[in-house]
């Protein structure tokens, strides 16, 4: 958070640097000045979607990057939960352009013909539109010079990467057999697993595909029994993927609730989390692609202030692609259990 605080004012100070070689009014002085007070976006109102339940372990994460970014510039920031549930984020979308806020943070799920309409009349509104953690390229392309960016990881890229390496990791051969549990139905966030399924088609691999329910969506421990009936039916899986934060987390209690060991299955899956840390160190999990989540809420709110308070377009923000596991997993556990990464 030091570190992109001090990169920001970085900048302020060399676009003052500049100013003073150009004859400038002195207004043009007083912006960079408020910036380094530390509250120089606190006259902005931004709404903010973290995307799933208080207290979720990956949207907690997300949510305190957005707490740090709002103290670190003074921003006014509302909080809306949406459960993961697309249809509840167009809705929530609507009810906040209602309230006139000078930006908006939304999670990308629904997709671009979903947020279409809303988006529109917002940006007619003179209310500024920004997404986090799945691409709306579309919506993102013809925003951008108003300030639509994107903060998160390039969804299918991400996808294809975890089941590359799970492959690899795991020494999986053609025809072997993987359970990928993921979310192909959604538009936009759907690249993701669609990218592990490409992956692992393109090794050879035998996929059998369950998509994640809404109840599953909303708490993680409601696929229990979706679990241990795919590994009933399937009892020579060997390798196992969840394409969902949550599910990650909860991957030693689906292979102990299914009469797995730690080595029965290779486990992989997004996003680091507490439980994450937990599982990987008990041999449950394996592999983790870390999005590194702090950051998209951080951007989500920074680059409104910086929109709304200095005109810049929209940033698009690759937030990685790391990879845990068991050789890395104490250096990562720290900020885990801060709830940064």
């Amino acid at each position: 958070m030091f570190r992109l605080k001090t990169i920001f004012y970085l900048v302020i100070v060399a676009s003052m640097a500049l100013a003073a070689c150009q004859p400038a009014a002195p207004a043009a002085t007083e912006a960079p000045a408020a910036a380094a007070s530390g509250n120089w976006c606190s006259g902005t109102k931004i709404v903010f979607f973290p995307g799933g339940s208080p207290g979720g372990g990956f949207e907690t994460v997300v949510y305190n990057g957005a707490l740090a970014a709002a103290a670190d510039t003074g921003a006014n920031v509302e909080y809306v939960w949406s459960d993961w549930d697309p249809s509840k984020m167009v809705t929530q979308l609507q009810e906040a352009v209602a309230t006139k806020p000078d930006g908006i943070a939304i999670m990308g799920h629904p997709g671009d013909e979903a947020y279409q309409p809303i988006v529109d009349q917002a940006e007619a509104e003179g209310i500024i539109i920004t997404s986090m953690n799945t691409q709306t390229p579309n919506l993102q392309a013809q925003y951008a010079t108003k300030g639509y960016g994107y903060a998160g990881a390039i969804l299918h890229d991400a996808g294809y990467a975890l089941g590359q390496e799970a492959v690899k990791r795991a020494d999986l051969k053609p025809g072997d057999k993987a359970f990928l549990w993921g979310l192909e139905s959604q538009a936009g966030r759907g690249e993701r697993t669609k990218g592990v399924h490409d992956a692992l088609n393109d090794a050879g691999l035998t996929v059998i595909y369950q998509e994640i329910d809404d109840a599953t969506n909303a708490d993680a421990s409601a696929g229990v029994p979706v679990f241990t009936g795919i590994i009933s039916a399937n009892p020579d899986i060997k390798l196992v993927v969840t394409d969902h934060g949550n599910l990650t987390g909860t991957m030693q209690t689906f292979f102990e609730a299914a009469g797995l060991g730690p080595d029965d299955a290779y486990g992989a899956g997004f996003d680091m989390s507490g439980n994450a840390v937990e599982a990987i160190r008990s041999g449950y999990l394996d592999l983790v692609i870390d999005q590194q989540q702090w950051l998209q809420g951080y951007f989500g709110v920074l680059q409104i202030c910086l929109t709304h308070n200095y005109g810049f377009s929209g940033l698009q923000i690759d937030t990685g692609a790391g990879f845990g596991g068991k050789d890395n997993v104490e250096q990562l556990a720290p900020l885990v259990e801060k709830q940064i990464r």
